[in-house]
């Protein structure tokens, strides 16, 4: 059962992964809008998604996950086949909002479902599971997109690759309402989830956590995602094409070597865990530093490759620790909130991000790598200092309410 809705989760990435590198392109080449109206309608997806999750969350606190889960799903579907068929931009920006809205509440309540129908100690595997999904599914729909678009350049083209995301949408819902059980994250409580985000602010060690966890986000993954191509652009002798490479081998790398190192990495204790991170994002940041002298294409873009492999197996470690320790801080009338906000990192992580990188970028194009190191560097530090005040074994007991679902493959 778990695994066919991983399956489910794995198709529905790829459906995002269709459109993911075309947005932009499709709203203003074929549908004439402006760039900055179009880069609105992309803000207003993200913004809507982002409005959402922490309601999301309570709403999850207080209903089953199931029907949520599924309606999110439907509610995405629907906004991005509408924008399939847009011609104005008050059209683009209802489905836009629409299609984020499904999307940020079909994120925390997938991740809350998962974890109420999977033991704690299966936790681990299951988000490393999840992880290789997103980019398996991702890789793959943008390398499919670009082929579909390549071959034929028209409207048609782009409106299929919208109407085939909306497809895996639908698809996902119908996975969860054909083999999902109907359970509730805690169990019987008529207190559950009355003090709210109140009792989630007094949790100082999950508030500490979120907090690394978002500066993290910003230096190793939005950096990497959005600073890079234009930093290699402006400052390298690496071209285009080359900057599409590197995105390609991160993604794939990701899907690949993400159960191999769970597999590696879950025994140690999470606050070294936490820490390889942390270095493996500070090595792959100062690794960008000498690319700019390098006069040789080739191999400034087979050192990129590696800066990307590094940033790769950084992912990997991360998605190790951060998911489940989250889950195991979560009382169990309160898991809604605490996974909205471990998103909201997330979400909050690539919209800083790029914001104060492209700052940094603007003033010296070499501090952004190295400061960005120096801050990874002493989050590591911190966590290695922290040691047993990172717990290795769930606080709260948010186990499944029931019998669990079908094994999930051991990273073992």
């Amino acid at each position: 059962m778990v695994l066919l809705l991983q399956v489910g989760n794995a198709f529905s990435w790829f459906g995002y992964g269709l459109i993911l590198p075309f947005e932009i392109i499709y709203l203003h080449q074929f549908r004439g809008f402006s760039t900055a109206t179009a880069g609105l309608v992309l803000a207003a997806i993200l913004g809507a998604g982002t409005v959402v999750t922490l309601p999301s969350g309570a709403l999850l606190d207080r209903f089953r996950a199931k029907p949520i889960l599924i309606a999110a799903n439907i509610a995405s579907a629907l906004g991005y086949a509408g924008l399939a068929f847009v011609d104005r931009p008050w059209q683009a920006f209802m489905w836009a909002v629409i299609g984020g809205a499904g999307v940020g509440v079909t994120r925390v309540a997938n991740q809350t479902f998962l974890i109420t129908l999977i033991t704690p100690q299966q936790r681990v595997a299951s988000f490393a599971l999840g992880r290789a999904a997103q980019n398996l599914g991702l890789g793959l729909g943008a390398a499919v997109a670009g082929i579909v678009v390549s071959a034929a350049q028209e409207l048609r083209s782009f409106q299929v690759l919208y109407l085939f995301d909306a497809i895996t949408y639908v698809a996902l819902a119908l996975v969860v309402l054909a083999v999902a059980p109907n359970r509730r994250a805690a169990t019987a409580n008529p207190g559950a989830g009355r003090s709210g985000f109140r009792a989630v602010a007094r949790d100082r060690r999950f508030l500490v956590v979120i907090a690394v966890n978002l500066i993290l986000i910003i230096v190793g993954y939005a950096l990497f995602a959005n600073i890079l191509p234009p930093y290699v652009k402006a400052h390298t002798h690496v071209g285009p094409g080359a900057i599409g490479i590197l995105f390609v081998f991160n993604t794939f790398f990701v899907a690949v070597a993400q159960l191999p190192a769970t597999r590696l990495f879950k025994r140690m204790r999470r606050a070294r865990t936490f820490a390889a991170a942390s270095g493996f994002f500070a090595f792959a940041l100062l690794g960008v530093l000498p690319v700019r002298l390098i006069h040789s294409e080739l191999a400034a873009t087979l050192l990129l490759c590696a800066v990307a492999t590094v940033f790769a197996i950084g992912e990997c470690v991360h998605s190790v620790v951060h998911g489940p320790l989250v889950a195991d801080l979560a009382p169990p009338d309160l898991l809604g909130r605490y996974m909205s906000l471990l998103s909201l990192t997330v979400t909050g992580g690539f919209a800083i991000g790029p914001a104060i990188g492209g700052a940094v970028l603007a003033w010296s194009p070499d501090a952004v790598w190295w400061g960005g190191a120096l801050i990874a560097g002493v989050i590591g530090g911190g966590f290695l200092l922290a040691g047993d005040r990172i717990p290795d074994q769930p606080v709260a007991a948010t186990g499944t309410t029931g019998p669990p679902g079908d094994p999930v493959p051991e990273a073992a």
